[in-house]
């Protein structure tokens, strides 16, 4: 589904972030993307999706992504930031429907009976229906994350981009946030890369899982093969392992 190679990027010029990014995200699958601030997650998933000048190689579907239209663009791989700047109060359902735009909408009218079928079932999904008529700068911020998921997942993209996609929400929103990416990406034969800080949240519903630190590559492969002590340690500069084990047993003792 991507495939990317020998990526080197940064927001000044000689100045790279990113150095010699490999990596590849395959259909059907979750692929965590975790490590400490300011390691270059956030980096290399705006150069995936092509809202960073880089150089090496990204591949969606095969194809270049430098040598895709704007649009073919948004309809094969779409990007949902940690934040999202709101210029106008639409209501929740406006908000979401600019999802379908990709496919040749025009704005707030034109859209087919499948357009809406889409987005009714996504709020509906993301428990949005009660507020689909309130205009998001009312809304809480876990509301406002909830929404602007909703406008991506209505995008109908063959990737998504997530960072920090369980940023405002509750335990209960998170979990089921990760399950609704999870039946999407298996059932739609999608595929997802989502930064997560929750490293229970990476473990419990990450196919494969990717680390980095200082903007390389750390470790890749199967989620529990990443999250070793030693590669933990070494990319946070503590005991990640022995800190998630020592709170396991009080949960176990019911302290």
């Amino acid at each position: 589904m991507l495939e990317i190679q020998n990526l080197y990027c940064g927001y000044t010029e000689g100045n790279d972030i990113l150095k010699g990014i490999c990596l590849y995200l395959e259909a059907g699958e979750i692929l965590c993307l975790v490590g400490p601030n300011g390691c270059g997650k956030s980096t290399l998933l705006k150069a995936a999706a092509r809202l960073l000048p880089f150089r090496g190689s990204v591949k969606i579907l095969g194809k270049e992504s430098g040598s895709c239209s704007r649009k073919e663009l948004a309809r094969r791989i779409a990007f949902l930031g940690q934040s999202s700047t709101l210029f106008f109060p639409y209501t929740v359902y406006e908000t979401a429907a600019m999802g379908r735009y990709a496919y040749g909408r025009t704005f707030f009218g034109g859209l087919s009976r499948t357009d809406r079928d889409i987005i009714d079932d996504v709020l509906d999904t993301l428990e949005l229906s009660c507020v689909r008529d309130s205009l998001i700068s009312e809304l809480s911020g876990g509301q406002l994350q909830r929404v602007f998921l909703a406008r991506t997942i209505i995008q109908n993209p063959d990737i998504i981009l997530l960072d920090e996609p369980t940023n405002h929400l509750d335990m209960k929103h998170q979990i089921g946030l990760l399950e609704y990416l999870g039946r999407w990406t298996a059932k739609e034969n999608k595929a997802a890369i989502a930064v997560l800080h929750d490293l229970n949240m990476a473990l419990h519903f990450g196919k494969r899982a990717v680390l980095m630190c200082g903007g390389i590559l750390a470790a890749q492969g199967p989620v529990e093969n990443v999250f070793t002590g030693d590669a933990l340690e070494k990319a946070y500069s503590m005991d990640i392992r022995g800190f998630m084990t020592e709170s396991l047993e009080k949960w176990k003792k019911g302290v």
